[in-house]
């Protein structure tokens, strides 16, 4: 016959205290003891009773009953040299885990007191920039969610006028010693309290606004002052702006990844930039002063005669701050010959008759160089 439920038996609810228990024992006991009772069945009534008082008045063996039930959770390791089918994967050892919480204090992992303080976790925002934003820097102001500790309850997550109590089931220990039957022999382990999760603490009566967390989530507004210099990828750390911390716990951080868009005609490589500029046959073979587009403004770039395609100009001071002060990059220019695409007759005859001379027209109607650089210009 199946055994009845201990709780049953005693005539008591799950939720009943030590006292209770107590009580409903000693009122059964002298009702069923077999020498106040001669009525037939009144022997095992009483052990009945006994065996339920013994497992509901051990604080562990209250535990484990109500994890596990009556089914023995060791029952793996019974009589007769049998492992059954516990093994030690199976619930019933709980591992090797629990042989180290129990030699060695815990294993190879620290438990964690729950009530400590704890820093709050850090965030990251992805933050996009303009390609000037990022080389001149610029005053924002974001906007992120974090987890916070609640106003209304000051993070301890009882209704205004409560408080939270004392756990009932681990007496504010936040931890129950549950025994085992091993095979080195009868230990005791020390377990985190399932009802309290480990703090002590039962909240009989919620906070509204954050459901007996202690936390809810807030929008925050924070100013910040991107640095001038900063590149694609690389991030900021804003300390103390992360999510609020745990139980008086300092906030953690907050990392601000930048991701600079590109420009069509500038081009960043770390503290320098490069362009390249379009030149007429006659620009490059005569020489020539042009108007050259920088981030920092146009400058006058003299071309001197005999020019070839590829070669390099540079800007000294014409590019990207440092990061961390001390100066900034360069601008490389890059020089493109551009070979005009229609010539006229006269032109035609006069290269075929002088191999020195050259046109300087460019076909008006494509997307090219002048476009780019005349945008440039523009900002």
């Amino acid at each position: 016959m199946a055994k009845r439920d201990y709780y049953e038996v005693l005539g008591v609810s799950k939720g009943a205290s030590a006292d209770e228990i107590k009580k409903a024992y000693r009122k059964l006991s002298k009702q069923f003891h077999p020498d106040i009772n001669k009525d037939a069945g009144a022997d095992e009534k009483f052990k009945e009773i006994s065996e339920a008082y013994e497992i509901l008045s051990d604080e562990s063996k209250r535990a484990q009953y109500d994890q596990y039930g009556h089914v023995d959770p060791n029952q793996g390791f019974g009589g007769g040299g049998s492992y059954g089918g516990g093994g030690f994967g199976g619930q019933g050892f709980g591992g090797f885990e629990d042989i180290f919480d129990t030699f060695f204090g815990g294993g190879g992992s620290a438990r964690q007191d729950p009530n400590a303080p704890r820093q709050g976790s850090d965030l990251q925002y992805r933050m996009q920039l303009k390609f000037k934003e990022a080389i001149f820097g610029k005053d924002a102001e974001i906007e992120i969610p974090r987890e916070e500790s609640c106003d209304t309850c000051d993070g301890s997550g009882a209704k205004p006028g409560t408080h939270p109590e004392k756990c009932s089931h681990c007496g504010g220990k936040g931890s129950m010693n549950v025994e085992q039957n091993t095979p080195f022999g009868r230990i005791v382990n020390k377990r985190t309290c399932q009802y309290c999760n480990g703090t002590g603490k039962e909240i009989k009566e919620k906070c509204d606004t954050c459901h007996g967390s202690g936390r809810v989530t807030k929008t925050k507004k924070i100013k910040l002052k991107v640095p001038a210099g900063v590149d694609d990828g690389q991030q900021m750390r804003v300390a103390g702006e992360g999510e609020g911390g745990v139980n008086g716990g300092p906030n953690g951080d907050l990392y601000v990844v930048f991701s600079v868009a590109h420009d069509e005609f500038f081009e960043r490589e770390g503290t320098d930039i490069y362009v390249e500029v379009p030149l007429t046959f006659v620009q490059a073979a005569l020489g020539d002063e042009i108007d050259v587009p920088t981030v920092h403004g146009k400058i006058r770039l003299k071309i001197p005669a005999g020019t070839q395609t590829g070669t390099t100009f540079r800007l000294r001071n014409k590019g990207v701050p440092h990061l961390r002060g001390n100066g900034t990059g360069d601008q490389h220019v890059i020089v493109k010959i551009i070979v005009p695409k229609k010539l006229d007759e006269k032109q035609k005859d006069i290269l075929r008759e002088f191999a020195t001379t050259t046109g300087d027209k460019v076909d008006e109607n494509s997307e090219g160089f002048f476009d780019k650089m005349k945008r440039a210009f523009k900002g």
